[in-house]
């Protein structure tokens, strides 16, 4: 198919250029999209920097009262230019520049009924999506398939991570995307359920640059997508979920009113992963769905179950988590599951007064269930029906907690888009903000729900806890997510664990393979506005001093994200800005140590917090000055970590 598709396009390329044929530039003019209308189907290509990236990949729509796919015609173009200019403290970049050329494509059928393509392209990043046009009388319409193909040259090789089929896993809770990234695979390797692979992935092209797939502005009125099996040529295409999900419940196609718009799909493309870490693309092309009802704070958080499990949801031992967290200046506490059976509603009432009165918020976890999977915990049946769910909302408002964190969604059906947003918009009304777990990718919420902070959606650090398998593995996925998973949305990872021994005593449980360095780190590698750090009273007298201080300073909401160095799976460097403040974080995944050297012109010729690994693996802080010209040789040791700040203090 693969090559009678590009024998068409080479010949149809042959012909004077028409109207049928399209091309979308970047602002830059490296970035060039090509739509091609060939024997009645749209097709389109990518170039960077006059290399191809994607070849011919196929467009279209195929719905239940029209076919978008084939016998298709061009009606007209416009052409217009995108700038603008936003601001949101929850993303990766606090204020955000967007400009991009759009075109706008319409086709139409044999039948008069009429589809568009929207195209955005910007420097690095691509955006774009259908709409459909109303026909007569027809409101309606339910998409069986989406003909959406990424077709990357053979020798591409990825790092995807599977979806899960329904109803499998813990308490047949999955697919929650928790899934094991595999690095550097030829394009077409089976998955490992055979079902595709969940948003984002990224491609590497060769010598030719990289992309990362995805999309966003995904809310109640359409389902969450994932990417097909690929073929041995390269061609991935967008699927809809599986029938099973959430115990069958819904309909895996999206139904949408006419006219109505698919949401968009992303690509962001460079020649090397600069523009994959730094990409806004996924809040570049939405907008706030309603106003937030209060100022909504994000911040740090403590979280007692984590480390020490169900066995501390009662009074005393979350009293002691309050304490830590007013010890080491965090806003929040969260109480995790159970609570409503193990502390009960009148000690919550108590134990979030106390938490006031130290200034410490409270969060309270939920179950979404619900009948969608056998999750046992607590509580349950409150987010799942609109009644209860206000009336629970109202409840936490009067005793004033902060958040609710949900847990165990379990698919991607359109049905369940409309849970997370029914959710998210009531608990706007109570001036709630809203993390999730067990749950999808987030696409663009940051934007479209004020209230939204953070989403798990990745293997996360309670599987440190549960295998000593994850603890040997935690360098490794730990380089993959700012490249991938996180480069996309906010990651509410739950990083930064002391123990060296991952159970309450820090005596016995799987072993910490990384250096305390690394687990500083990954506070700022892993960006999401709420951090549930991993911290447990015992650290406070176990380490030195500079790293209690660093944990007590480290903010959750960054001004600036830069892309130093790196290569998924393997070490990265990152650097964000919080107001003046920079922090620069690298880690290393590989078995031996990694030397290198980066330039910081940032801190260029200033003094700075040096913080690193002895040989023993041991904590060390040093105060020092760059070099004018804002070189500085680094040496990280395996499984380790070095971070740079441009403040320095006695220690």
């Amino acid at each position: 198919m693969k090559k009678i598709i590009l024998g068409l396009l080479s010949l149809f390329l042959l012909i004077p250029a028409s109207a049928d044929q399209i091309e979308i530039r970047s602002p830059d003019n490296n970035l060039v999209v090509a739509v091609a209308l060939v024997n009645g189907s749209i097709y389109y290509s990518v170039t960077y920097k006059e290399k191809t990236i994607l070849e011919d990949s196929p467009l279209g729509l195929i719905t239940n009262v029209s076919d978008f796919s084939r016998d298709l015609q061009f009606v007209e173009k416009n052409i217009q230019t995108i700038n603008k200019t936003y601001a949101d403290p929850k993303i990766k970049k606090s204020t955000v520049t967007y400009g991009a050329n759009e075109v706008t494509a319409t086709y139409r059928t044999s039948r008069e009924e009429k589809i568009s393509l929207i195209f955005r392209v910007s420097n690095n990043d691509i955006a774009f999506k259908y709409a459909l046009s109303q026909n007569g009388e027809t409101a309606r319409c339910t998409v069986e398939r989406e003909l959406t193909g990424f077709n990357f040259p053979s020798f591409t090789t990825t790092f995807l991570t599977p979806q899960a089929t329904p109803m499998i896993g813990w308490m047949k809770t999955k697919p929650s995307y928790e899934e094991v990234y595999v690095p550097d695979e030829p394009v077409g390797t089976p998955s490992k359920y055979g079902v595709g692979y969940t948003f984002p992935g990224l491609f590497h092209v060769g010598d030719r640059g990289w992309a990362l797939v995805s999309e966003t502005g995904v809310g109640s009125l359409y389902c969450g997508s994932k990417l097909s099996e690929g073929t041995k040529e390269g061609l991935y295409t967008v699927a809809f979920p599986e029938e099973g999900e959430n115990n069958g419940i819904g309909s895996a196609n999206p139904s949408i009113s006419l006219p109505g718009e698919t949401p968009w799909r992303t690509i962001t493309i460079g020649d090397n992963l600069k523009p994959i870490v730094e990409t806004t693309i996924a809040f570049d092309v939405v907008e706030p769905l309603y106003e937030p009802s209060i100022a909504y704070q994000f911040g740090r958080s403590t979280w007692s179950w984590l480390l020490w499990q169900d066995g501390s949801i009662n009074v005393d031992d979350q009293r002691t988590f309050i304490d830590l967290s007013s010890t080491l200046g965090y806003e929040l506490v969260l109480i995790d599951n159970w609570w409503d059976t193990r502390i009960g509603r009148e000690k919550i009432e108590e134990l979030a007064h106390y938490a006031a009165s130290k200034d410490v918020g409270i969060s309270l976890w939920y179950n979404s269930n619900g009948f969608w999977s056998d999750a046992p915990q607590g509580p349950k049946n409150k987010m799942n029906r609109s009644v209860a769910r206000k009336k629970e909302m109202a409840w936490l408002q009067s005793i004033g907690a902060k958040g609710i964190k949900v847990d165990f969604f379990g698919g991607d059906k359109q049905e369940t888009l409309k849970l997370y947003e029914d959710i998210l918009s009531d608990a706007n009304d109570y001036g709630l903000a809203v993390i999730f777990h067990g749950c999808t990718l987030p696409r663009g919420w940051e934007i479209m729900y004020p209230n939204f902070a953070g989403s798990e959606a990745v293997l996360a650090s309670e599987n440190l806890i549960f295998s000593q398998h994850a603890n040997d593995q935690e360098a490794f996925n730990a380089t993959l997510h700012p490249f991938i998973r996180n480069s996309v949305a906010s990651m509410d990872f739950g990083p930064v664990l002391l123990n060296k021994q991952h159970n309450q005593s820090n005596d016995g449980g799987n072993r910490r393979r990384t250096t305390e360095i690394f687990q500083l780190a990954t506070a700022v590698l892993f960006q999401t506005p709420i951090q549930h750090f991993g911290m447990t009273p015992n650290n406070l007298q176990e380490y030195p001093q500079f790293v209690i201080d660093f944990m007590k300073e480290i903010p959750t909401l960054w001004d600036e994200t830069l892309y130093i160095d790196g290569y998924p799976g393997k070490y990265v460097v990152l650097a964000r800005r919080h107001a003046n403040k920079w922090y620069m974080a690298a880690i290393n995944a590989e078995k031996e140590v990694k030397k290198m050297d980066v330039t910081l012109p940032m801190l260029a010729g200033k003094s700075i917090s040096l913080y690193s690994d002895k040989k023993d693996r041991s904590a060390q802080f040093n105060a020092l000055k760059i070099k004018e010209n804002g070189r500085i040789a680094l040496t990280i040791e395996p499984g380790g970590g070095v971070i740079i700040t441009n403040q320095t203090e006695d220690r």
